[in-house]
């Protein structure tokens, strides 16, 4: 009796180990996002150690071409059923793309670490688009920042950011009648040419911008800010230099750095290009682009994970752990000290050594335009609308830019049409 009690008690406690064990299983993940190569690439690498350190098994797959190879890697797996743990995501796209696989509801997680209260309505909104915590945004871009040369400066006797468009468009003339030819470093693809009217316009009337943009309100794509912006993107294409069509406006990043040119207009993303290459906070000034009057838009890019639905417990329990790293205030200094972005979070210690100068003011710009409602959506970086408007309403732009003989009015009419065409 006593050998077969014996038995009966081992077997159970075998059972119960086993029940343990299979209840707590290693987290794993899997992650698809464009950021493959560069500083992109070194801060996936610097949030995979930190998922690896928390105990996790960490792969990352990334996907080449962009933002279109992500979209068309994500549409390959929805049709195919076979989605990662997660995928790099943002904007309108989330809502969009959620439709078609099913989510992980991380509300218990959210709640479980108050990420909601530190970040503004317009991030949670993107991210909990029908009730449910289904995505975390990872980092925080001002994509309307003005970035000066100093050696351009010192070239034309300035030393101050220019406050409205009309300083900005003198600050420009005055490089190249010192032989600065094309003060404009931009690059030639249709979301850069959509980032410049979207920072024309915002700065025009903030009001405009978001009843255009972000609602599509048919009086204001017709009305006169509208087109005032149109004409202000016209005076832009004639700062930049028509032989950069097609490229990246990271290739320019050396003429600017030697004075060659003299301003970019881009996110905080820019600095990180810059601290990448090799270059210091020490060779630019930064502020945010010109605003007309009132307080100064924040033009955001919020870069996020959606997390989808997985059977094998392992993979559950990655997604458990890959959101609470990047909610936690340890990542913010690991990965937004790399790219050039800030913290979601605003409550993350901005004096780290991590962060520079221009970063730390990105971060109060962000904090005044929370209190101020200053916050907006950015168009070319695919936050204000879903892809197929998105990319609608930037072959337009990019269609007026490259056609030097198309007036604003019949810019603006396209604009329009466009919009109407694809709601």
């Amino acid at each position: 009796m006593r050998r077969r009690e014996f038995l009966i008690g081992s077997a159970a406690a075998v059972a119960a180990a086993s029940g343990a064990a299979k209840a707590a299983p290693q987290p794993r993940i899997t992650v698809s996002s464009q950021w493959a190569a560069g500083n992109d690439g070194k801060a996936m690498d610097a949030l995979g150690k930190l998922f690896t350190d928390a105990g996790g098994a960490w792969k990352h797959n990334p996907v080449p071409g962009g933002t279109s190879g992500l979209m068309n890697k994500i549409r390959a797996e929805m049709i195919a059923k076979a989605a990662p743990a997660a995928s790099q995501l943002k904007g309108p796209e989330i809502a969009a793309w959620s439709k078609t696989y099913p989510t992980v509801d991380l509300n218990g997680i959210v709640a479980g670490a108050g990420f909601e209260a530190l970040m503004p309505k317009e991030i949670v909104d993107l991210h909990k688009p029908f009730g449910n915590w289904i995505a975390i945004p990872a980092q925080v871009f001002r994509t309307n920042t003005l970035f000066l040369s100093k050696k351009a400066m010192e070239k034309v006797g300035e030393n101050t950011i220019p406050k409205t468009w009309d300083d900005f468009n003198s600050l420009a003339s005055k490089m190249q009648a010192k032989g600065i030819a094309t003060p404009l470093a931009a690059g030639g693809l249709a979301w850069d040419h959509g980032q410049k009217f979207e920072f024309a316009l915002s700065g025009i009337s903030i009001e405009s911008y978001r009843a255009a943009i972000m609602r599509l309100e048919d009086d204001a794509l017709k009305g006169c800010d509208v087109l005032d912006a149109f004409k202000q993107l016209r005076r832009l294409a004639n700062f930049w230099d028509p032989g950069a069509a097609g490229q990246h406006y990271s290739v320019l990043m050396p003429r600017f750095m030697s004075g060659d040119m003299g301003i970019i207009m881009h996110g905080g993303m820019a600095e990180g290009v810059a601290k990448f290459s090799g270059f210091s906070p020490d060779d630019y000034l930064v502020g945010n682009t010109p605003q007309n009057s009132g307080p100064p838009a924040f033009d955001l890019n919020a870069d996020s994970f959606i997390f989808w639905q997985q059977k094998d417990e392992d993979l559950q329990e990655g997604q458990k752990l890959l959101a609470k790293t990047v909610m936690s205030p340890a990542f913010g200094p690991a990965f937004s000290g790399i790219t050039g972005s800030i913290p979601v979070r605003s409550d993350v210690d901005m004096k780290s050594a991590a962060f520079t100068d221009n970063q730390r003011e990105a971060a109060r710009a962000f904090s005044e335009a929370i209190k101020n409602k200053t916050v907006i959506l950015s168009l070319g970086q695919n936050m204000a609308q879903t892809a197929q408007i998105t990319s609608a309403m930037l072959d337009v732009l990019a269609e007026f830019v490259s056609d030097k003989g198309m007036t604003a009015e019949a810019g603006q009419k396209k604009l329009v049409s466009a919009v109407a065409d694809n709601r």
